[in-house]
């Protein structure tokens, strides 16, 4: 068998997925891959059952806030193939009105909680999910707080200039 290359991830990824990627790109050795949201839980699928890939560890799946772009929310996935220590990172991105993505925990049991916890900051929301409620913060809270649009700190305070994290 031949050692598995990041590159013939790319390849096989293209070969399956073509129009539903948005865009690749390296960075510090490592590829990100951009999907459409409507094919990102197939593509989280291929790569975990493909006999090829085999890629059986989610190492990360968090959310993302980039409020000055059109599709403001997106998810970044990091998976990690074991036995030949090939590392992926995936991505997606929607607009607030739109922030609705199916559940990885068919696939990854792991996404349980790191879903929750993206539902919890950003309204992110999963279908699927067998138990999708805020996982830190009170249920009734009525926004999340990582969106870039709430402010970090007291107002009142000095030391603390929101501009330094992203917010105006």
């Amino acid at each position: 068998m031949e050692k598995l290359t990041q590159e013939r991830v790319i390849e096989k990824l293209q070969e399956r997925f073509g129009g539903g990627i948005l865009e690749i790109h390296k960075h510090y050795d490592i590829f990100t891959v951009t999907f459409d949201q409507n094919v990102i839980h197939d593509a989280v699928k291929f790569l975990h059952d493909d006999e090829e890939l085999q890629f059986g560890f989610m190492t990360t799946m968090c959310g993302l806030h980039y409020p000055t772009q059109e599709k403001e929310l997106g998810l970044m996935y990091q998976f990690h193939q074991l036995n030949q220590n090939v590392r992926i990172r995936f991505k997606t991105f929607f607009t607030k009105n739109n922030a609705e993505v199916p559940t990885v925990t068919d696939i990854y049991k792991t996404a349980n909680w790191m879903e929750r916890e993206a539902y919890d900051f950003y309204g992110i929301r999963f279908t699927g999910h067998p138990n999708l409620k805020r996982i830190l913060n009170v249920e009734e809270m009525d926004y999340f707080p990582m969106r870039k649009e709430y402010k970090l700190e007291d107002e009142t305070r000095e030391d603390k200039n929101d501009a330094m994290f992203g917010r105006d």
